[in-house]
C-alpha cells in the first residue's frame, strides 16, 4: 500500500489515553507498554508486558511519579488460543506492547468509548494528522487489517506474526482497522490536530487544538 493513499483514505488517527495524561504526553510522547516500563524501570515486568492485563496497572518512580499502563480485557485468552498461529501467547502480547497504537477510523474510536468496560469512565482523546506522523515515523509503522486488541468468541480473527505488516507490504486494497507506531512516538504533540476528554454518549470537552 502507498502511504499516500493510506493518508487519503484516512487523514485523521485516533488514539485514547487516560484522563489527565496530556502534560506527560506533552513531555514524553505516546509510550507503548515497554517504552513507559523501560522509562520507570521496572525490572519485574512479565506479568504486565507477556500476559493479559485483567485490570489497569499503577507503576511509580521517583523522578517520574506515578502512571498507568492500562489494561487490555478486550481479549480473552481462550478464544486467542483458538485464533492465534505462529506465536506462544505470551509473543502476542509482547508484540503488542511494543506498539502504540491508533484506530485510523473514527467509529471505531467510538465503539471503544461505548464497550461496557470503558462506558463509564472519562478518557482522553488525540486526533493526530496522519500524514504529519507518517512524515517522521512512516519507517517505524505498521497496519493490522483487525483489532488486534480483542478476541471475540462467536468468531475471533486469526492472527499471528503477519497481522501487522509494513504500509508497502500491505495489500493495495487491503482492510484497515489499525495503525502502529513501534515502541514510541516521543513527538506526538507536534502532529496533534485535538485533543479531548470524552465520555460515552457526552459532548467532548476541549483540551487542546493546535492553532
Amino acid at each position: 500500500m502507498e502511504t499516500r493513499r493510506l493518508v487519503e483514505s484516512y487523514p485523521v488517527l485516533y488514539h485514547m489515553a487516560e484522563d489527565g495524561s496530556w502534560p506527560s504526553i506533552q513531555k514524553y510522547g505516546l509510550l507503548s507498554t515497554s517504552a513507559l516500563l523501560d522509562l520507570y524501570e521496572v525490572e519485574e515486568r512479565r506479568e504486565l508486558e507477556s500476559r493479559r492485563r485483567p485490570e489497569i496497572v499503577e507503576i511509580t518512580n521517583p523522578r517520574h511519579g506515578s502512571a498507568l499502563i492500562r489494561d487490555n480485557k478486550p481479549i480473552q485468552d481462550r478464544d486467542l488460543e483458538k485464533c492465534l498461529s505462529g506465536m506462544s501467547l505470551a509473543e502476542w502480547y509482547e508484540s503488542l506492547n511494543r506498539r502504540v497504537f491508533f484506530w485510523v477510523s473514527r467509529q471505531r474510536l467510538e465503539k471503544l468509548l461505548g464497550a461496557k468496560a470503558y462506558r463509564d469512565r472519562t478518557h482522553l482523546v488525540l486526533e493526530v494528522d496522519a500524514a504529519s506522523l507518517l512524515a517522521v515515523h512512516g519507517e517505524h509503522a505498521s497496519i493490522s487489517p483487525i483489532n488486534s486488541g480483542a478476541t471475540f468468541p462467536l468468531d475471533p480473527k486469526p492472527r499471528g506474526p503477519e497481522t501487522f505488516k509494513r504500509i508497502q507490504d500491505h495489500p493495495q486494497d487491503g482492510t484497515v482497522v489499525e495503525l502502529a507506531v513501534d515502541y514510541a512516538v516521543p513527538d506526538v504533540a507536534e502532529h496533534v490536530l485535538r485533543v479531548t476528554r470524552r465520555r460515552a454518549g457526552e459532548t467532548p470537552e476541549p483540551v487542546y487544538e493546535m492553532d
